[in-house]
């Protein structure tokens, strides 16, 4: 296997290979001219925005500043709205349904390291997919950590951090997130 597909498949891979950082960089010049745009130019920003994020659907928005590993791992259903200075880190899949929204600094991480300070040391690295359901909404300054998903008409307060799965029609918040409330969406 390659250490582009050993990255896909979760398994321990060589983030320093030469496919793979040709790949960040790639990605790293298009958020560039993304960040760099000014309002004026909303037109060239969606279309390099889609450019970038080549799995999404209609009505993606990104306020810059936007960080993202690849690209090429993220997928973002209809009507995704980022705020300002979103990160996320997609070695592996990020899916992001319809209607979703991200308050400002609002992290996404599917990549870990070892626990073992001799395997990590390594350098070697791997990723866990996240997938956050339809309808959800993320607060500002929240991070979601690798392997999480996220039912639909989820609310996450701001400065959550998302550490297991959580099911549809909750509010969540707090380090470690935790249920708030079930929310009645009849």
């Amino acid at each position: 296997m390659t250490e582009k597909e050993k990255m896909i498949a979760g398994d321990m891979y060589n983030p320093m290979d030469e496919q793979l950082v040709k790949e960040r960089l790639k990605a790293r010049l298009l958020f560039q001219k993304i960040n760099q745009l000014n309002d004026e130019l909303k037109e060239e920003r969606k279309e390099l925005l889609y450019k970038l994020i080549e799995n999404a659907g209609k009505n993606l928005w990104i306020e810059p500043p936007f960080y993202c590993d690849y690209g090429y791992n993220i997928k973002a259903g209809d009507n995704v709205f980022m705020n300002f200075n979103c990160c996320i880190l997609d070695v592996a899949e990020v899916t992001l349904g319809n209607n979703v929204m991200m308050g400002p600094n609002v992290q996404i991480y599917t990549a870990t390291h070892p626990l073992e300070y001799k395997l990590r040391n390594s350098g070697k690295e791997f990723a866990k997919p996240i997938t956050i359901g339809n309808n959800v909404w993320i607060g500002g300054n929240a991070v979601i950590c690798p392997g999480v998903t996220i039912g639909n008409n989820v609310v996450i307060g701001a400065g959550a951090v998302v550490t297991k799965s959580f099911p549809d029609d909750v509010f969540i918040a707090g380090n470690p997130a935790k249920v708030i409330k079930t929310i009645n969406n009849i």
